[in-house]
């Protein structure tokens, strides 16, 4: 919860009596590694924030069956279907744990009188909601107009820390190339 707390406290204020109302919203759910934290077709019921592990976001390919990764996450992130959260609708994706992963999740309901009694809290979700939405423009513009080991070399530089921590293959599917071609990559700089 503590970090959570530090988290927000680094966009808005919160009085300590604030700080006591919002932890009240809040559960723990552990996901162990390949445990579903929400399937497509299901309602995303919570929004939930990572204390520690690793989440991908992907939806299956119908026409290859691969996985295409959507997004990745990892501590002291969100994983959140933001749509079917916020519309209480199904999901189109799965969100699954590629580790054992902590996390503290409010429900919907909860989330909405959460913000009505800490209405600070709705700039903090707003500069959330802001710095998800440039992620996502940045990946669209890098994903049409940068050749594939820009896309490599710019994820390296970004998310090192997801790098360390999330298998090759999942890391190409995000950036829409192949494993082999990233495993090119890291011979031909380990032999310069």
């Amino acid at each position: 919860m503590e970090t959570l707390i530090k988290n927000i406290l680094q966009h808005v204020r919160l009085s300590p009596e604030e700080i006591v109302i919002f932890k009240n919203f809040w559960t723990e759910k552990t996901l162990e590694k390949g445990e579903f934290l929400l399937r497509n077709g299901e309602t995303c019921r919570y929004d939930s924030y990572i204390v520690s592990g690793v989440l991908k976001a992907f939806c299956i390919n119908s026409e290859n069956g691969n996985e295409e990764i959507l997004f990745l996450a990892i501590d002291d992130w969100w994983a959140t279907d933001i749509s079917s959260f916020s519309k209480q609708k199904a999901s189109i994706y799965n969100i699954q744990a590629v580790e054992k992963t902590n996390l503290l999740q409010i429900g919907h309901q909860s989330f909405q009188k959460m913000l009505q009694e800490i209405p600070s809290l709705e700039r903090y979700f707003r500069i959330i909601l802001e710095s998800y939405l440039g992620t996502l423009e940045k990946r669209i513009v890098f994903n049409n107009m940068y050749k594939a080991e820009q896309k490599y070399y710019d994820f390296l530089d970004t998310y090192p820390d997801i790098v360390s921590r999330v298998p090759q293959y999942l890391i190409a599917s995000y950036l829409g190339i192949s494993a082999e071609f990233i495993s090119r990559i890291r011979k031909k700089n380990k032999s310069s």
